[in-house]
């Protein structure tokens, strides 16, 4: 038997189900809310709306969700906790940075940013912090994370990232916890998650998702990272601004023939509400939501070769076995 940390406590991996393994419930400024909280509006209504979102993705056969928010994108898990009360999902939640370029302020003088000022090698906070949120528990809730999450978008392996997925690789060896990590395919970025957490750090890829790789439809370079052992996220449906739905759709179909059904996940990055983004852009991503795949997506591949059994298996088996290490 393997358990799996949520939000509500352990769960038999056995139990978890169909798993979305790329949503957020919120995405936020933290100081934007609190020092504009009208941007926010009321408490209760988001509260609201997010269980109705979440109680309609269990509706449509969602079990879990995997939740990588973190530093960077307003985690607040007292709120998550109010909600995963009231709906069936189950919610995993992660600990990690996110960021594209620089560390947070709050680190530039802490750590190994202290070397050569102090004339000795300086501890990584972050680690400590990463191995809190797992070990005992997020900010005194006792909610322990249960995934690792860094990022790597188009800037590249700035030292700012480097030193983040330096630490996430720390704490995953210090305590088995898997990692995702939001990757940008149109500059390859997944080979530089290769370099530093694998080659350099010694992560098995096998225990990292490559977030957004269905941002690309260059299935070789896709093809190219899943050989090397990485499981691959198709996570982000829905959102068809510089890309298209059938785009998205049939560069998954495409590696489904190729073979590699055992290495995708599956999901639509979606949230509850996201103040990253204008409401009347929002406007145009009218198929943005926890359900897209399976009113949208799944019956397009469907007519298109893909089997259910195939969509079963990147919506259950793969993300258990993922979970679990195997």
């Amino acid at each position: 038997m393997s358990e799996i940390q949520t939000v509500r406590g352990p769960v038999d991996t056995a139990e978890l189900g169909v798993t979305l393994m790329h949503e957020h419930v919120f995405v936020l400024s933290p100081e934007i809310q609190a020092n504009f909280p009208e941007e926010w509006g009321s408490e209760s209504e988001r509260v609201e709306d997010a269980v109705a979102k979440l109680q309609r993705a269990y509706d449509a056969g969602v079990r879990t969700i995997v939740d990588p928010t973190v530093i960077g994108l307003g985690r607040y898990i007292p709120r998550i906790q109010e909600i995963a009360a009231r709906v069936p999902i189950q919610l995993i939640v992660a600990t990690g940075v996110y960021t594209y370029e620089d560390v947070p302020h709050y680190f530039h003088y802490r750590g190994p940013a202290l070397n050569d000022a102090v004339g000795a090698e300086v501890p990584e906070p972050m680690v400590d912090m990463f191995l809190s949120d797992i070990r005992e528990g997020i900010a005194g809730t006792g909610v322990k994370a249960g995934m690792l999450k860094c990022a790597i978008d188009a800037p590249g392996a700035t030292p700012g990232v480097e030193r983040i997925m330096r630490a996430i690789a720390a704490a995953h060896h210090q305590t088995g916890t898997p990692i995702t990590v939001h990757t940008h395919p149109d500059t390859k970025a997944g080979l530089e998650v290769k370099r530093i957490l694998c080659d350099e750090e010694g992560v098995d890829p096998r225990r990292i998702v490559l977030g957004h790789s269905g941002d690309t439809t260059d299935v070789d370079h896709l093809a190219e990272l899943a050989d090397l052992g990485f499981v691959l996220g198709m996570d982000r449906f829905g959102i068809n601004l510089d890309t298209t739905f059938e785009a998205r759709a049939d560069t998954l179909i495409a590696m489904v023939e190729r073979g590699y059904t055992d290495q995708m996940v599956l999901s639509q990055d979606a949230s509850c509400y996201i103040d990253w983004v204008d409401p009347e852009v929002m406007a145009f991503l009218p198929q943005w939501h926890y359900t897209h795949l399976f009113e949208d997506v799944f019956p397009y591949v469907l007519e298109r070769g893909v089997t259910q059994e195939q969509i079963d298996t990147m919506l259950n088996d793969v993300p258990r076995r993922f979970l679990e290490g195997r």
